[in-house]
């Protein structure tokens, strides 16, 4: 049997621990520190449960617990909350009606997770709820349609599969179906995409199906601002095609145009104090010398730091200062 998702929402390393334990049968556990960080792990994962720590978290961190219920994707989660019996009164007065239950603490872990299974029992088992929900709407549709995160292909529908012949659960991504020497700039043009802010993008261009190179349509639309890098694909052949040659590739006027708005803009990607701080990073300065140099905080510089490797997509520092190089976003 598929195991469940249960996202923890703790300060509470003991109580973390003994949950997982508890439930590692039936259920993958996630832990985090904070309801905010919760909320954007949860559109994440869209778990089966989700239980909030009260006793660990305080009062103030749950001023937007109605979010979680309020929110298409995550509706069909079952929201807990768990607190000692001294506040009992508080959390009925305030938050009975916005969670699914309240689970007080009663010196025992399993009967926690006890609690939670016979909810969970009446209710229906909700494990792949959203994804069965949403590839049974993919299959009514006639044109190919994929869901994407950034640029893997982590659903398809049928008819999809029937057009690009895939078989079994293979792994594939958007890049596999363009020509060798264009897999890059596709790759950058997902990524602009991804970054920017119109939410649905319209454009023709050329898919390799069955040997041959098919002209389509394709539609991009973003699954919401939250899911980061999520995105659905429509394909809608125009009935064009050619033999596959290895001169042919997949370039598109009208995709360069789209995505030539948010080039016109890379220069004006990081902020000044930003630029400032690659420059002097290119130039071999640590932190305490930048801090010098610009008369800020050694604090200040790992927050913008942090900013440059999140706005580049990347893993480390290094890997933010080659991509600004090479994209032009920086002069040093």
């Amino acid at each position: 049997m598929e195991k469940k998702i249960l996202l923890l929402i703790t300060k509470n390393r003991d109580l973390a621990n003994n949950i997982e334990k508890e439930v590692s049968h039936n259920f993958n556990t996630t832990e985090v520190s904070s309801v905010h960080c919760g909320y954007s792990m949860a559109l994440n994962l869209l778990p089966d449960v989700i239980l909030i720590d009260y006793s660990s978290l305080g009062l103030e961190s749950l001023k937007n617990l109605s979010n979680f219920k309020s929110t298409h994707f995550l509706n069909k989660s079952l929201l807990f909350l768990f607190g000692d019996l001294e506040n009992k009164k508080i959390l009925d007065n305030n938050f009975k009606d916005a969670v699914d239950g309240i689970i007080y603490d009663r010196g025992c872990y399993r009967s926690i997770v006890e609690e939670i299974e016979e909810l969970i029992a009446t209710q229906g088992c909700l494990t792949q709820y959203w994804k069965d929900s949403f590839m049974g709407l993919f299959n009514l549709l006639e044109y190919p349609v994929i869901l994407l995160q950034d640029e893997k292909i982590i659903a398809m529908n049928d008819a999809f599969k029937n057009d690009f012949f895939i078989t079994g659960r293979q792994q594939i991504k958007l890049t596999d179906l363009v020509v060798g020497r264009n897999k890059l700039k596709v790759s950058e043009t997902l990524k602009k995409f991804v970054r920017g802010k119109h939410m649905k993008a319209v454009t023709k261009t050329s898919l390799i199906m069955n040997e041959k190179i098919r002209e389509a349509r394709i539609t991009f639309s973003k699954l919401d601002k939250q899911l980061s890098g999520q995105m659905i694909m429509m394909i809608n052949f125009t009935g064009n095609d050619f033999p596959l040659k290895e001169e042919v590739g997949s370039n598109s006027v009208e995709i360069e145009k789209y995505f030539s708005d948010y080039c016109k803009e890379e220069e004006q990607y990081f902020t000044k104090r930003e630029k400032e701080i690659i420059s002097l990073l290119c130039k071999g300065y640590k932190t305490r010398e930048i801090s010098e140099t610009l008369c800020i905080s050694a604090k200040t510089i790992e927050k913008h730091r942090a900013n440059i490797i999140r706005r580049t997509h990347s893993g480390t520092i290094l890997e933010s200062i080659v991509y600004a190089l090479n994209h032009n976003m920086i002069k040093v």
